[in-house]
């Protein structure tokens, strides 16, 4: 499990280019800092109040007072700038950030997110989530494709939504999707799986991009 999720990770780091700035949201998302390319200046936001994560924290580099907002110890980059949670939510909401990174439980094929609660469970709230969606050009989630096989991209969501139609890019272990106009296109497959594995483990018609090509994870 823990493979699939640094594929992920990886795969979702070569999404970004020299001067991005892009948000992390929690869990899965934190894990891109620790694999953009080198020679790849990409700042990244923590709504909780700083730009500039870099990996993640260890026992020789631990600082108790650096964490990120899903409360994990980070490092941080010698550019690094602290701010205040107004400033932070400024940025996002003024539209200075080019894409956030998030986790998902369900995605609609016409990019609805739910990703912040099941209904009857205990859960920390929505954090950030909504501003983002609604401040970033571009969302992109990272996830999982199945959760315990139960179907997580679906034709319509089941769950309260995050926003509706925000999501532009959703990045499993399975595959690439750009979700456009008429649904989700299929832009890369991952070598471990087929196409019909892949839109079995779908809750809606997947499109095949005329350009797919194999998922790279390295």
């Amino acid at each position: 499990m823990a493979d699939l999720k640094v594929r992920i990770a990886k795969r979702c780091a070569k999404e970004f280019v020299d001067g991005d700035f892009i948000n992390l949201g929690i869990g899965l998302p934190t894990q891109v800092a620790d694999y953009l390319p080198e020679g790849v200046t990409v700042t990244c936001h923590s709504e909780n109040g700083f730009a500039g994560i870099d990996v993640a924290a260890d026992a020789s580099n631990l600082d108790v007072d650096i964490i990120n907002s899903g409360g994990t110890y980070v490092t941080v980059v010698p550019r690094v700038k602290f701010f205040d949670t107004a400033e932070s939510f400024g940025l996002v909401r003024g539209g200075h950030v080019k894409a956030t990174v998030l986790g998902a439980m369900e995605v609609a094929e016409n990019g609805d997110l739910a990703n912040w609660i099941v209904p009857g469970k205990k859960v920390a709230g929505m954090g950030g989530a909504m501003d983002l969606c609604a401040g970033c050009p571009q969302v992109i989630v990272t996830m999982l494709h199945t959760q315990k096989g139960a179907h997580k991209i679906l034709k319509s969501c089941t769950l309260p939504l995050t926003a509706e139609k925000c999501v532009t890019k959703i990045i499993t272990e399975m595959a690439v999707m750009e979700v456009r106009e008429d649904g989700i296109w299929v832009t890369e497959l991952h070598p471990d799986y087929t196409w019909d594995e892949l839109q079995a483990a779908t809750g809606c018609e997947l499109k095949k991009d005329p350009a797919m090509k194999a998922m790279d994870e390295e």
